[in-house]
């Protein structure tokens, strides 16, 4: 692991695995909302998968999350600025080129990134669907913002009614993530248009048969210029456990 001051000063972590390969950019990771490069990537086996198929392999733990900073004022938060961050780390590591791999959250920031900058070659997104497109951002409709603010914040888990925010507590509660860090970026989530239609690169959407944040895939597959979506067995947190995911991600970006 190391880090680097990211263009507001946030300090933030990276991870690499093997080798630089001539001919063959990078992989560039993001993860998602309330977890970290270790356990959305190499955990699950995606990291491994990547670096046997010979790929050079990039993580960054998102601010708020991981071993990065965690301020606790939304204003430092929100999938815009974490696109920037992507965007200090390629200007860090002399990046030409990168394929990128974003989750939930971290999909969001590879869709700005995407639509920001030409050095993303290929893009693959998981964990996210139609909300993208309709909302800018997670589907609200299927997690209420204010719901998992609340429900991250309060002292008293046995408050929260939502089955889908007490999965979040817990996990944030198991992970010993900060949980106030969580709540300013659940407060700064995106929410306004993606430039999909600048997305020209060839891109693949993957979603869990149940996942509930990331229904109608092929919504977001159409909205962008070059792309195609594949539906693969679980749910939001156990597609990424899913064999298949990992080498239907390697098996694009070869």
């Amino acid at each position: 692991m190391q880090t680097f001051p990211s263009f507001d000063g946030t300090t933030l972590a990276y991870h690499t695995w093997g080798e630089p390969t001539a001919g063959r950019p990078p992989v560039v990771l993001h993860h998602g909302f309330s977890t970290s490069a270790a356990a959305n990537w190499k955990a699950p086996g995606v990291v491994d998968a990547l670096v046997g198929a010979g790929r050079h392999v990039i993580a960054i733990d998102a601010r708020g999350h991981g071993s990065s900073e965690k301020p606790h004022d939304p204003a430092r938060y929100g999938e815009d600025k974490m696109a920037l961050d992507l965007a200090a780390l390629f200007d860090l590591l002399g990046l030409a080129q990168a394929d990128l791999v974003g989750y939930s959250m971290g999909g969001v920031v590879a869709l700005l990134t995407a639509a920001a900058d030409r050095r993303v070659r290929r893009l693959v997104t998981g964990g996210i669907g139609a909300g993208a497109v309709e909302q800018g951002g997670v589907d609200r409709s299927a997690l209420p913002g204010r719901a998992l603010i609340d429900g991250l914040l309060t002292d008293d888990p046995s408050t929260i009614t939502d089955e889908r925010v007490m999965g979040f507590r817990l996990f944030a509660d198991a992970s010993g993530a900060d949980r106030r860090a969580l709540a300013a970026q659940a407060e700064a989530g995106h929410r306004t248009p993606i430039a999909l239609d600048r997305i020209t690169i060839p891109a693949l959407v993957l979603a869990g048969t149940d996942d509930w944040l990331a229904t109608r895939p092929e919504v977001l597959a159409a909205a962008l210029p070059d792309a195609r979506w594949k539906v693969l067995p679980g749910d939001h947190l156990t597609v990424v456990r899913n064999p298949e995911f990992a080498t239907t991600i390697v098996s694009f970006l070869a």
